[in-house]
């Protein structure tokens, strides 16, 4: 089911004839935002972002400060988005607060250098706080839709994220008609409007990954919307590395990991929903499970990627719900090659569902995530590089790692060419609790900590994960803790805890000196 758009310019995707009536250049969009405003932007990754308001707004900014202005704006998003979106307005330091999730490099050197505040917000949480209140008042949603109907119903694009909540809590709405966007987007997503506030929540009606329970389409008031900016610019995405050796050991032990399971019983043959986060390593995995034993596989994830398009096209996964087509150019001309049978087996969703702590909980998903570093009891630190410089933030890690049947955290063993170590005595930032990490895998091998208390866990992932070039050192920590701690639940050396980090901040690498040998 889709709109028939027959004619060639960008502006004929707007058939709503109020709207119509509103159509306008970037430029001119811009110039209706103010500095001090509050801006919610679609995009989840690149995908879905607006591309030619944020650029507008970017140069508007450039061009009043470079006269003695102090332009800036307050920027809430789904997910992290694009070089157009975010890193535009951060190269002319426009950006005073962002959230709740980021990846651009300029962004990154904003926040680290303190000259942007960055509220690090799990996913699922974004669309309610701002319900609740918690966040502020929300003043202009810049939102880029396929298309509109002539009644002003919306064409999502190739991400929801919290389209829906901007939508609805702006004073103001911007909307940016992308004719690049295939108009045959039109019927797979879902929307779901029967989300309330305490005490007026009802449970959400979803059994299965790919239940509908909602709209085809995004609803606003049309009396909001200020600007109707027609646009045709596809979403930038880059493509993936392919997988490397360390990245398909990880695979593997998962995949075996996973077959023992079956095996004794805990996980049926087709598993149970798969979510993936994003990057080279994740693709990896879903790499393995293409060539893997299981077969119809379902997938309730945040972002749909490469490696899960693969699995589409192979048969071995079902059906895949998201809230975000974060795919690289080339996978995307070939889920637009085949859209018409991807529509029944995709389904784009808000990321209040998708990340939806009870839906995963009860649904029971696999949930996979890369880590930066972990510490030799499971806590995860998947944040910040060195105890204070962010990298990205949590994004929707935490809200299925908490809540999923099998929580399983990845990484390489070492980074920086061997330097530092990725798995460390104490991690220097905790986003995952050791309460909430159940497997940790790395090239080494694969350690399940489900029900082993602190030391049995330091054994294992000491034995399991840790490349040899550290095996000894923490060996040699966890012993002496041992003997020389206060307590010996957790057995923490203080002053030493950190001392890896020390090291390789002072050195450039974790590795302890080697001992001078002097001649007798």
């Amino acid at each position: 089911m889709h709109t028939t758009f027959t004619h060639a310019s960008p502006a004929d995707r707007v058939l709503c004839p109020a709207l119509r009536e509103r159509i306008m250049t970037a430029d001119q969009a811009a110039s209706l935002i103010q500095s001090g405003m509050t801006l919610g932007m679609s995009g989840f990754t690149p995908a879905g972002a607006p591309k030619a308001v944020p650029q507008a707004l970017a140069r508007r900014i450039e061009e009043q400060n470079a006269q003695g202005g102090n332009f800036r704006i307050s920027l809430w998003t789904g997910a992290s988005t694009s070089a157009e979106l975010d890193g535009a307005l951060a190269k002319v330091h426009g950006i005073e607060r962002r959230l709740p999730y980021q990846s651009d490099p300029t962004v990154r050197k904003e926040i680290n250098d303190g000259r942007m505040q960055y509220v690090d917000i799990h996913l699922s949480h974004v669309a309610q706080y701002v319900w609740f209140g918690f966040l502020g008042h929300l003043d202009v949603a810049v939102i880029e839709v396929a298309g509109i109907l002539p009644d002003g119903r919306l064409i999502p694009s190739t991400s929801v994220g919290n389209n829906k909540t901007w939508l609805e809590q702006a004073d103001k709405i911007i909307l940016e008609v992308n004719s690049a966007q295939p108009a045959e987007l039109e019927g797979m997503h879902d929307i779901y409007y029967g989300a309330a506030v305490p005490p007026k929540r009802k449970p959400i009606p979803m059994e299965h990954p790919f239940d509908r329970i909602g709209d085809l389409y995004l609803h606003c008031d049309l009396s909001k919307v200020m600007a109707v900016v027609p646009t045709q610019q596809r979403d930038k995405l880059a493509g993936f590395t392919p997988p490397d050796a360390d990245s398909q050991r990880i695979a593997q032990h998962i995949i075996d990991f996973l077959q023992h399971e079956v095996k004794v019983g805990r996980l049926p043959p087709e598993l149970l929903p798969l979510q993936s986060g994003v990057g080279n390593i994740a693709n990896a995995v879903l790499a393995g499970l293409n060539h893997g034993p299981f077969d119809h596989l379902n997938a309730y994830t945040e972002v749909l990627q490469d490696g899960m398009l693969d699995m589409l096209e192979s048969g071995k996964l079902d059906t895949a719900s998201t809230t975000s087509l974060a795919l690289s150019p080339a996978a995307m001309e070939r889920f637009l090659a085949n859209i018409d049978k991807f529509r029944s087996r995709v389904i784009l969703r808000p990321q209040e569902i998708s990340n939806h702590p009870e839906l995963i909980r009860r649904m029971g998903l696999i949930s996979m995530n890369a880590l930066i570093e972990a510490d030799m009891y499971g806590n995860v630190n998947s944040t910040h590089v060195m105890g204070s410089s962010i990298m990205n933030g949590i994004g929707g890690s935490g809200d299925f790692a908490r809540n999923a049947y099998l929580s399983i955290f990845m990484t390489p063993s070492t980074a920086k060419g061997g330097k530092i170590s990725c798995i460390v005595p104490m991690v220097s930032h905790v986003d995952h609790t050791e309460h909430d990490v159940q497997v940790i895998v790395t090239e080494q091998g694969l350690a399940d900590l489900r029900g082993l208390a602190p030391v049995q866990r330091a054994r294992l992932i000491i034995e399991k994960c840790v490349h040899p070039d550290y095996q000894a050192a923490m060996t040699d920590y966890l012993e002496r803790a041992l003997r020389d701690a206060p307590g010996k639940h957790t057995p923490h050396l203080l002053d030493e805890a950190y001392a890896w980090h020390q090291r390789y901040l002072k050195t450039g690498s974790m590795h302890a000196p080697a001992p001078i040998l002097r001649a007798a």
